[in-house]
């Protein structure tokens, strides 16, 4: 099944001249892929997450979502495909210092009234699928670089998302952290989640069963090898779409 298809997106910032953060991109992840995005800073690589979760619009293009246009919704609509569809993971936590790991995990069902037991059910749930079920009532400044990461990911996985969305989920980690969190990641996609991770390190790439490189808004399909084939100067990824 396609998860997310894009059709010639692109984004452009207003200015002059305006500023073209992602070039026409045409691009196919279907569900159950593992998918890493690899550029420097400034490359695009974020941009093209966001438009991917709904958090940006497109300039340009069509974007669907299994299947849904996503032009033709409203904000309310995006908000509501967001909620099922996307868990986020970003280089920063953002954990509340005073709440536990279980209650950071709880907050996103907090926000939609589930009921408390529910809550609480699920996000045992969340922090024993990343390794943290003994971790349940420690607090963010007594949890390891890792472990609140883990935690990040938990409260990402509480609404049983379809899609995993990393945006240099290893980037304040030392390597041994780093090289855990991939794991991770790894065994999450196993279990059946499509994960995509934007990363400037090209190790964590090389692990990844398809990679994506990003350079000035232009995406290009990389094969295993390193190789990037049938790259179009038009910035249009080949290799995306069967």
């Amino acid at each position: 099944m396609i998860e997310l298809d894009l059709d010639a997106v692109a984004v452009t910032y207003p200015g002059v001249p305006p500023v073209p953060a992602l070039r026409p991109t045409s691009l196919q992840i279907r569900a159950g892929e593992l998918v890493g995005v690899v550029g420097s800073s400034g490359s695009g690589k974020s941009t093209l997450l966001n438009v991917l979760g709904l958090l940006e619009h497109s300039t340009a293009g069509v974007y669907r979502v299994r299947g849904v246009d996503t032009a033709v919704l409203t904000e309310r609509g995006r908000t509501a495909l967001r909620g099922v569809q996307f868990g986020f993971v970003f280089q920063a936590h953002h954990l509340l210092a005073d709440r536990t790991a279980r209650e950071n995990v709880e907050l996103p069902l907090l926000y939609r009234k589930v009921p408390a037991r529910l809550r609480r059910r699920a996000a045992v749930q969340a922090l024993r699928r990343v390794g943290l079920g003994h971790r349940l009532d420690a607090l963010p400044g007594t949890l390891s670089g890792g472990e609140r990461q883990r935690a990040n990911i938990a409260r990402a996985l509480v609404q049983q998302p379809r899609v995993l969305l990393c945006d240099e989920p290893t980037g304040a980690l030392d390597s041994a952290s780093s090289e855990d969190m991939v794991g991770l990641l790894q065994g999450l996609n196993q279990d059946g989640l499509t994960v995509v991770v934007v990363t400037h390190e090209q190790w964590i790439a090389a692990r990844l069963p398809r990679r994506l490189r990003m350079q000035d808004g232009v995406v290009v399909e990389e094969r295993p090898d390193g190789v990037t084939p049938g790259e179009r100067t038009d910035g249009v990824t080949t290799g995306g779409r069967p």
